[in-house]
């Protein structure tokens, strides 16, 4: 992707696309193939793909102190290294400044942020994972939080038109609850994850062991234009690909929005309002602040596709106040900011497996296994501890890194322990759904403002009974298997962090049927604004237990070809 163009002659556009990460690349593809001239505005720097990645390349040995930052660095990221992983030389560059960009807590709230264009498209997990039918029907089963506006059958065209594109690794398995896609080959399962495999099959009925399914290509086929080619095995994904092997907006999305000739890029533009006409009833466009120089725009579209994040978003939306809407944008419902969801993880179970001593990988594969949810689908997987239920991610590795500083060893015998792999070890760690709590929220403090003069965002959730419960069956579910499978010394963890450290918020400005209850209908419109459309992990109605951006995706594309027909049809 080449470095933005712009005119700032120019204000007017047919749409107008805030956020460049997951959701807000496919917005500006769409819209853009749609032969709509689209502004998209980012608040963070420009990345270029392949350019911007400067740690693509480096080695282990090319970092100081072993990839450890200094202590000053470290200081600015206290709250992103909550994580565990966001916070190392290789790849900490992506993730904002804690002192620069604060919020408050009322209780922890993990917020793990990329401020720059392409957003978390470029450090995402990449597992990607249809809902199902029984995900969109849940709340209403349950009786909890209210009912998605539409069903499975009305995305998974939408599912096959964004794998289609992206490319999706993956096992076709028949199984209801973890819909088949459109796959490139899975990636492979080494030979203790094959012998795990096996034995839950043989042990357990209906659990299955599979590969991850990760937005990666695994073959020649040639995905989303000409930036893109198979995986390379290096395992160095969140530095940034230069390969484009795994998709992001970066090399993928944004410029396929930019080969149309009809998108505008522009970084450095904090959005902090959508205009409202209380005469049309229609948003007109969107307030602006430059990041560098201070200097406030306005920008005029026909449509707004909010993509700046949940929260984000939900921010912005919460800033956007009128005679109309005293309470931000669109909030008859009083819905938005709360519902917050995400989903739980760090609890698990791990061990040692004796054998295969003469076996070893090539490669280092971006992905492990996947086990697919098996809890509360009827008959004798159900539970009434708690509803809904939870999926596995984790994998087999040989190696122990110890081996290579016991104090004994020295010279000659040092020098075999460092030669000779370790044994073998299998792990995995559950991903939980969280119900949508209406307690559970976000709001704006205007007593604490950001350096720009923004209110900053204040978080009050917490994991609740339904969560905790789950968390101990995921715990004994996975011993169980372990044990089953042959493992030894097997021992469980549980390490539950809080809400934001799946790094999938969700919920904040959540789709329904009726607007007394809900802030979009069931394409992505806010109910009584019918040209602004919030197609991040806001909109989402329900959780699941699988990762969601294939979901958000697949919606943007969906609402895309929406906002494009109605605007044609002049009803926006």
């Amino acid at each position: 992707m080449s470095k933005f163009y712009y005119n700032e002659e120019q204000e007017f556009y047919d749409a107008i696309v805030v956020g460049t990460g997951i959701s807000g690349g496919w917005a500006a593809k769409e819209l853009c193939e749609k032969g709509l001239k689209t502004l998209v505005l980012e608040r963070g720097r420009m990345v270029n793909h392949i350019a911007d990645y400067p740690t693509a390349n480096m080695d282990p040995w090319d970092f100081p102190n072993g990839g450890e930052l200094p202590r000053e660095e470290q200081a600015k990221q206290l709250k992103q290294a909550r994580t565990g992983y966001t916070t190392r030389a290789p790849h900490n560059f992506w993730f904002v400044n804690d002192l620069e960009h604060p919020y408050n807590e009322v209780k922890r709230f993990d917020w793990m942020r990329g401020y720059h264009v392409g957003g978390r498209s470029i450090m995402w997990g990449r597992h990607s994972y249809r809902f199902s039918a029984l995900d969109f029907e849940a709340n209403k089963l349950d009786g909890i939080a209210v009912d998605w506006p539409v069903r499975y059958k009305d995305i998974a065209p939408w599912y096959d038109k964004v794998e289609a594109y992206i490319g999706v690794t993956g096992e076709p398995l028949g199984l209801p609850q973890l819909p088949d896609g459109i796959f490139e080959p899975m990636m492979e399962l080494n030979c203790v994850e094959q012998h795990v495999r096996e034995k839950v099959a043989e042990h357990f009925d209906g659990r299955v062991v599979t590969a991850g399914r990760v937005a990666h290509i695994n073959s020649a086929k040639q995905f989303g234009g000409k930036n893109r080619m198979r995986c390379q095995f290096r395992d160095r994904c969140i530095r940034g690909c230069p390969f484009g092997a795994y998709f992001s907006s970066n090399s993928s999305t944004l410029p396929a929005a930019e080969a149309t000739g009809n998108m505008t890029l522009r970084p450095d533009s904090i959005v902090h309002e959508i205009i409202y006409d209380p005469d049309t009833q229609k948003a007109t466009g969107v307030k602006v602040i430059d990041r560098i120089t201070r200097e406030e725009y306005e920008f005029r579209a026909k449509v707004i596709f909010l993509c700046a994040s949940a929260i984000a978003s939900t921010a912005i939306l919460m800033q956007s106040k009128s005679d109309r809407f005293p309470n931000g944008m669109g909030n008859d419902s009083d819905q938005l900011g709360r519902n917050i969801m995400d989903h739980h993880l760090d609890s698990g179970a791990s061990g040692k497996l004796d054998g295969f001593e003469d076996k070893y990988y090539k490669g280092r594969k971006p992905v492990g296994v996947y086990i697919p949810r098996f809890r509360n689908l009827g008959g004798s997987s159900n539970t009434d501890k708690f509803i809904r239920g939870y999926g596995y991610q984790g994998g087999g590795s040989r190696g122990n890194w110890q081996d290579s500083i016991k104090e004994l060893s020295h010279g000659r015998d040092l020098k075999e322990a460092i030669l000779k792999p370790g044994g073998w070890s299998f792990g995995i760690t559950g991903f939980g759904e969280i119900l949508p709590y209406e307690e559970n929220r976000m709001y704006l403090d205007y007593d604490n403002l950001d350096q720009w003069g923004l209110p900053t965002v204040t978080f009050d959730a917490e994991f609740r009974e339904n969560e905790w419960n789950m968390r101990e069956d995921i715990k004994q579910q996975a011993a169980d298997m372990l044990e089953k499978a042959g493992l030894r010394d097997v021992e469980t963890y549980d390490e539950p962090g809080a809400l934001g450290i799946g790094i999938h918020e969700m919920g904040t400005a959540r789709m329904g049927r009726d607007p007394r209850t809900s802030v979009l209908n069931g394409y992505n419109q806010i109910h009584a604004i019918r040209n602004v459309y919030v197609t991040d992990g806001a909109f989402m109605t329900s959780a699941s237990c699988v990762n969601p951006s294939l979901t958000y995706m697949a919606f943007t594309a969906r609402a895309a070809d929406h906002a494009v027909k109605e605007l044609r049809k002049g009803n926006i």
